[in-house]
């Protein structure tokens, strides 16, 4: 069986952080989101994985990723030219699937379960397809399943009066038989190719299609919020560690992640969950938390920042409260007057207040 990861789009809702790159390599508990779903891939014994690839920042996810070795995989590249539907994409990987069942995972969800039992499962059945689903509060936007009696009979693309609150997640096992139907499948309105349509088409052509019900958390991490909201959710199952040095008069409570070289100085407070990368340096006077992370090589001092994500390489420096904010790589902000802001920066933003 093989795996195939969604890796493109422009990620316009994520601007400014996606200007410099792809949004599946944002960082959630300072790991790119994209990993997550390589890892869920791996575990599940799935090992040669294509990496479909597009737009801004594609060579860093090359870069990033490589040949696969240094994760355990053997990892393809495909190019798509632009963002044209999920079902274009996967059609694209057509010679590399070669006849083998594959799941293909979109970049950007993240998943808590082990897909390893739906993995076995459609390994063992004779559907063309296997989808999961998870109830949603706000179905209107997500692809949805009509399902009755256990039984799939619709799969339909962000209804305006959606039967069901059954969401089809960006998890897909599926046979070779997709490629005869994407062949087939017209754009949509949006101009795309849907997967939506083409699992309709599937359904109408008499073909089998089953589902799992995801009742773990599963989150597609398509806004800052969601992004905020899927970092809380991993910090909080993380295994605590300290590889870090601390001073004297520094407080620390709840589930903590400290990488080496980073030092926690006097007089500052962290609140779990966080997590802290290397050769960071915090304080003094800070207090950071809950619900934190921090990438490598950051330096905050003065400051009170919670739930939020600051990424690598920042200097942030002053009597401030930051919170509910997703700072990129190489930010600084520098106050000397107290405030409490919200911030949303992109790669090498510099402010002064």
């Amino acid at each position: 069986m093989k795996g195939i990861i969604l890796h493109g789009g422009h990620g316009t809702r994520l601007r400014p952080l996606t200007h410099t790159g792809p949004k599946q390599l944002l960082p959630i508990a300072n790991k790119p989101m994209s990993q997550y779903c390589l890892e869920s891939l791996r575990d599940a014994g799935i090992k040669d994985i294509a990496i479909i690839i597009g737009g801004t920042g594609s060579n860093k996810v090359q870069e990033y990723y490589g040949n696969g070795e240094k994760f355990g995989v053997k990892i393809s590249y495909v190019f798509q030219d632009s963002p044209r539907g999920i079902a274009h994409a996967i059609r694209l990987c057509k010679e590399f699937v070669n006849g083998e069942k594959v799941v293909v995972f979109l970049g950007d969800n993240i998943l808590k379960k082990s897909i390893a039992d739906y993995v076995k499962k459609f390994n063992d059945s004779n559907a063309s397809a296997s989808i999961l689903l998870c109830e949603v509060d706000n179905p209107t936007q997500f692809g949805i399943a009509d399902v009755k009696d256990g039984v799939i009979k619709k799969i339909m693309e962000k209804p305006k009066n959606p039967p069901t609150n059954l969401a089809v997640t960006g998890i897909y096992l599926l046979t070779d038989t997709i490629f005869d139907i994407i062949d087939r499948l017209k754009p949509s309105w949006r101009n795309e190719y849907e997967i939506t349509d083409a699992l309709q088409m599937l359904l109408e052509e008499g073909h089998k299609i089953v589902y799992n019900t995801v009742t773990d958390y599963w989150k597609d991490t398509g806004t800052p919020h969601d992004i905020i909201h899927a970092n809380h959710v991993i910090l909080n199952d993380m295994k605590p560690y300290f590889d870090g040095t601390k001073e004297e008069n520094v407080t620390i409570s709840g589930n903590i992640m400290v990488g080496a070289g980073t030092v926690i100085k006097n007089g500052s407070k962290i609140i779990g969950p966080v997590i802290i990368g290397q050769n960071c340096k915090i304080g003094p006077n800070s207090t950071i938390g809950p619900n934190i992370s921090i990438g490598y090589d950051s330096k905050i001092s003065g400051c009170n920042i919670e739930n939020s994500i600051i990424m690598s390489g920042c200097d942030i420096n002053g009597d401030f409260t930051i919170k509910d904010s997703i700072i990129a790589f190489n930010c600084e902000i520098k106050k000397s007057d107290t405030l409490s802001k919200i911030f949303l920066l992109g790669e090498g933003t510099k402010i002064s207040l």
